[in-house]
């Protein structure tokens, strides 16, 4: 697998199309079960097909999923994860206009709503199969470069070990990995 450079979501229109919570729900039904139409999408979801239809895409529209031409016809059209860089990194507020902060608010908001349900669904997922369910707890004292230096380490490792769904070993099952770090002498 080659390494990938980091990619920068500093377009305040592609942070937007990810920080909408039905286009995250789409995102996230194609990355665990792959290809999918409208149709299928919004009955699963409980939307509209002209709503999934609309959402599908703008998140084609900013590059995220691409329709699938020799599966789709007529009225039905396939949609999956296009082939995106998998090291998107979110900018610093510094990298933004300052009109334009208030969506990088937004997609961490959003993003950290579905982190908070995943950690609350994880003790039953533990209960369940403790094999297919870790969580570790740490304090780490680092400097600034020190602690890039492990940020990028762990996407590093995060991408050795989770190749695309195409590429997976048999067996393997989509797992939900997730990293969050920040000082802890403040309040």
């Amino acid at each position: 697998m080659k390494d990938e450079e980091p990619f920068l979501l500093d377009d305040p229109a592609r942070l937007k199309a990810l920080a909408h919570p039905m286009r995250r729900l789409i995102l996230r039904h194609l990355n665990i079960h792959g290809p999918a139409t409208s149709t299928t999408i919004g009955e699963l979801l409980g939307a509209k097909t002209g709503t999934t239809s609309y959402h599908l895409r703008q998140l084609e529209k900013y590059g995220f999923i691409e329709e699938i031409p020799e599966r789709s016809g007529g009225r039905e059209r396939w949609w999956r994860r296009s082939e995106t860089p998998r090291d998107m990194r979110a900018p610093t507020p510094e990298q933004l206009a300052p009109e334009d902060r208030q969506v990088l608010e937004e997609f961490h908001r959003v993003g950290f709503e579905e982190d908070r349900a995943l950690l609350e669904r994880f003790p039953d997922a533990y209960r369940r199969d403790p094999d297919w369910a870790k969580g570790s707890r740490g304090l780490g004292r680092m400097t600034k470069e020190e602690f890039a230096e492990f940020f990028d380490a762990y996407v590093a490792l995060v991408l050795k070990y989770s190749p695309r769904a195409q590429d997976a070993s048999p067996g393997a099952r989509p797992l939900y990995i997730r990293m969050i770090a920040f000082p802890a002498d403040e309040s």
